[in-house]
């Protein structure tokens, strides 16, 4: 064959590899940016018309994220916003919707400690979607059944929600950087979820979706909070 075919030959071989190398990387930057924010990958995706856009829009939100000076709470404050929260929970039962602002409003007092903006939701949700995509649906879901609340359009139902949807994002953001929680936060849970207007929970482990109890009487407590096997009591252990 003559040069001039060699020539176009590695022309086209040099294309190929070319286009192979930007499909990869094009797939690997998709794989991190959905690993990254979880259900906030699609819904930027539906809104943006398209992947391309999608992504860029993500990937202006991690440059933007990145200016900013965010720090984890120390201890002493991240237990101090936990009681505020058990408190807020426990207005739930004489006023669910200012139960709910309040909710609110501690996640977006907390937000700022944090370093995160606290002005416009949808430019909160775009700097928290950048670490906690996973529970943005909670705040959309929160701040909307909040808005019905506003007007007295809310049920007592979607007003529990809302504080569980808040109460998820809630705990992330307390939660330190690498997502480990504190000893003895299971113990604050069990006690930040026992008041309803219904009786019912409007706390759930996890930042789950809510689920409603069955009703009737609570739950009783685990074995290994009863005491000791047997019924003997352990007469050196203080009694409060």
């Amino acid at each position: 064959m003559s040069t001039a075919i060699w020539v176009v030959i590695a022309l086209v071989i040099a294309a190929v590899l070319v286009a192979a190398a930007y499909l990869a990387r094009a797939r690997s930057r998709s794989a991190r940016l959905r690993r990254r924010f979880g259900p906030e990958y699609d819904r930027t995706v539906e809104r943006a018309g398209g992947r391309a856009a999608a992504e860029r829009e993500l990937r202006s939100r991690e440059q933007r994220h990145e200016r900013l000076e965010l720090h984890d709470l120390d201890p002493r404050r991240r237990e101090q916003y936990r009681e505020q929260w058990v408190r807020v929970q426990e207005r739930f039962v004489d006023t669910p919707e200012a139960a709910v602002e309040q909710a609110g409003g501690l996640v977006t007092v907390v937000m700022g400690e944090r370093g995160y903006p606290t002005h416009g939701f949808e430019d909160k949700v775009a700097h928290l979607s950048v670490e906690h995509g996973r529970t943005m649906d909670h705040y959309r879901n929160a701040h909307a059944i909040s808005g019905k609340a506003s007007s007295k359009e809310a049920s007592t139902e979607e007003l529990r929600q809302a504080m569980v949807h808040y109460r998820a994002l809630f705990e992330e953001l307390l939660a330190p950087h690498d997502g480990r929680r504190p000893a003895g936060h299971a113990a604050e849970e069990r006690t930040a979820g026992k008041h309803t207007a219904r009786e019912h929970t409007v706390d759930e482990p996890n930042g789950e979706a809510p689920r409603v109890p069955p009703a009737g009487p609570p739950p009783a407590p685990p074995a290994a909070a009863a005491g000791p096997v047997g019924g003997r009591r352990d007469d050196r252990t203080p009694r409060s």
